[in-house]
């Protein structure tokens, strides 16, 4: 299948629609999680009434970095292209799915993805689960086949290698996990001209 004719496409959000913000190494001190540890597992593992007070720092800390979100280099363009050809649009964030509303008003595209295909890591098992992918693929009704993950981290290839779906690895100069991304594109912009 050649990537002009994928009708069903999902985003990662930040650091793939949006200019990456997110300080991991600040947020975990500021959690109190060791440095190489994933945020979300950790906070998963954390007795409950600890978990909740994290997450809810985690989740005002993240409200003001989406209310300042800024689009990648050829974000905009690349989704109202996809959305003027008729094609289907999610998002699947570890972001909360409230917040990730928001960033797409602060870039300017919220009304190209319906908030039902927007997922976040209260509505599905966190990436790099396929849970979510699948979820969609499920609610579309379409073989995962049929779709692609696009993101800039291996999280969403491994994501997208489990679930089934063709992988697009964007906003990273080199494509470092070539075994996992289908397509590498530098921007967005570049990943609009591999489209045609």
């Amino acid at each position: 299948m050649k990537l002009h004719d994928i009708r069903h496409w999902v985003f990662d959000m930040d650091g793939t629609l949006t200019v990456a913000v997110h300080d991991f190494a600040a947020i975990r001190v500021a959690l109190d999680i060791p440095p190489q540890s994933d945020i979300l597992g950790h906070l998963a593992a954390l007795p409950a009434d600890e978990a909740a007070a994290k997450h809810a720092w985690l989740l005002e800390h993240e409200r003001d970095l989406a209310l300042g979100s800024r689009p990648a280099p050829g974000a905009v363009a690349l989704v109202r292209e996809l959305a003027g050809r008729g094609c289907r649009l999610g998002i699947l964030t570890r972001n909360a799915r409230e917040l990730a509303h928001v960033t797409l008003q602060a870039i300017g595209i919220a009304e190209c993805f319906p908030k039902a295909h927007i997922l976040g890591r209260d509505e599905a098992e966190p990436k790099p689960s396929p849970e979510g992918l699948l979820h969609i693929a499920q609610a579309w009704n379409v073989n995962p086949a049929e779709m692609v993950m696009v993101g800039d981290h291996h999280i969403d290839l491994d994501c997208g290698r489990a679930a089934g779906t063709r992988t697009v690895l964007v906003n990273q100069p080199h494509n470092d996990w070539p075994e996992l991304a289908d397509w590498h594109a530098a921007d967005c912009r570049a990943l609009q001209v591999l489209l045609g």
